[in-house]
């Protein structure tokens, strides 16, 4: 088909944005775009592109912005039940860190996800994720996590293998056994981390290679942080990850800077995540790689603190800069990146442009798929959203709205239920 008449075409194209180049949209102005097999064939102006395809079946944008579908490319899709009650507690005064030693926080989830089928995993998800597809979100990370022992982490990887299957909403996969520590081993983070790596990683490994034949193997990530794993046992669970070929991600510096981010600059993982209380040196490590650092903007919102991530001190180092959602059931139920895009501008101090780019393009980079999504160039997937607005800016500016008015997945109009 071909999409035309579109106010801004935000095409995003040239590859991932560092520093200070964040931001460039790439926008054709009365902009049309021509769809064949799922992939984009054409960019151009609506005068140029009708004229040379004349005989494809038309979709009028009616003056509205078309760009690229957003990228979240930090979830924590799966889960069950909820965590409404510590909401309460933490207005009360209790901290996040406080409400986890006591018990709750990840380890209510884990009690609950541990008891759960794949079949009610599924079903819960499913729902979360149909809401992201309607608020323009084309493809999501989801990590596991809530299990903490390796059956229950294997039943995740199952649901949403599942639920990828079923489309339309793309996943990217990530294998996070190293949440937190496991109940069983509270008190011994070692012999946890030891489960981690002598047990989970290479049994998740096997069961990927016959259960998820000819898809690239997940991402490990570790939640590098007080309470959670040190700098060391992150390390030892990183490398024995990437020994067995997996590749990797890290959250580091949510709550305090342990050193992660170089970590994950120093052995190459795609992306360091949360980088709240991340230090100059860490930054300048950050920009000197190749891995993304991802700001969750709606994590310190959901927990009413007042830092968030330097995004402009990443930028001036020439970091590359994503932006994503952190939808959990604990500090950030929102799987909206349109309202993720609000507070990154109001309190991360980027532009729209800035923060469409890191929604985007930069976002793809974050899982390894700059390639194949996250801007509209010949060749790529055709993931597009059609907003109910001409102007772009107005991602940022309102909040709290769904300006969404059409998603198109590999070339399929998207079809929602009223």
């Amino acid at each position: 088909m071909l999409l035309h008449s579109a106010s801004q075409l935000l095409t995003l194209s040239g590859g991932p944005q560092r520093g200070f180049e964040l931001g460039w949209l790439g926008i054709i102005p009365d902009g049309a775009v021509l769809v064949r097999d799922g992939l984009i064939e054409a960019t151009g102006s609506s005068e140029e592109l009708r004229h040379r395809y004349p005989d494809e079946d038309m979709l009028d944008a009616g003056g509205r912005v078309v760009m690229p579908g957003f990228v979240d490319p930090h979830t924590h899709l799966i889960w069950s039940g909820d965590r409404a009650a510590e909401f309460e507690m933490r207005l009360e005064g209790n901290t996040y860190l406080e409400i986890l030693a006591a018990g709750g926080g990840i380890l209510s989830t884990v009690r609950n996800t541990r008891q759960a089928s794949v079949a009610s995993l599924l079903a819960e998800t499913r729902s979360r994720a149909w809401d992201m597809l309607r608020h323009g979100t084309t493809t999501a990370e989801a990590k596991t996590g809530y299990g903490l022992e390796t059956a229950t982490e294997l039943r995740m990887l199952e649901a949403l293998l599942k639920l990828d299957a079923e489309g339309p909403l793309e996943l990217a996969f990530t294998f996070l056994g190293a949440h937190a520590i496991a109940p069983e081993y509270k008190g011994d983070p070692d012999g946890y981390t030891d489960v981690v790596c002598g047990e989970m990683l290479p049994t998740v490994r096997a069961w990927w290679q016959e259960h998820a034949t000819g898809k690239p193997l997940p991402f490990v990530d570790v939640f590098c942080e007080t309470g959670a794993f040190n700098l060391a046992q992150s390390r030892r669970i990183l490398e024995k990850a990437r020994t067995l070929g997996f590749p990797l991600k890290i959250h580091a510096d949510e709550f305090d800077n342990l050193g992660g981010a170089s970590l994950a600059a120093e052995l190459g993982a795609v992306s360091a995540d949360h980088l709240v209380k991340t230090s100059p040196a860490d930054i300048t490590a950050l920009g000197q790689s190749s891995t993304v650092a991802v700001g969750l903007p709606c994590t310190p919102f959901g927990l009413a603190e007042h830092e968030y991530t330097p995004a402009r001190a990443i930028l001036q180092a020439g970091g590359l800069l994503a932006l994503a959602s952190d939808l959990n059931p604990g500090t950030a139920w929102c799987g909206d990146m349109q309202l993720t895009i609000a507070l990154a501008c109001r309190y991360m101090r980027l532009t729209p442009a800035q923060a469409i780019g890191a929604a985007t393009i930069n976002a793809a980079a974050a899982i390894g798929r700059a390639d194949r999504i996250g801007s509209l160039e010949p060749g790529k997937q055709a993931d597009l959203i059609i907003l109910s607005v001409a102007d772009y800016r107005h991602l940022g500016y309102r909040f709290g709205m769904n300006l969404v008015q059409t998603v198109i997945k590999r070339g399929n109009v998207v079809t929602f239920e009223r």
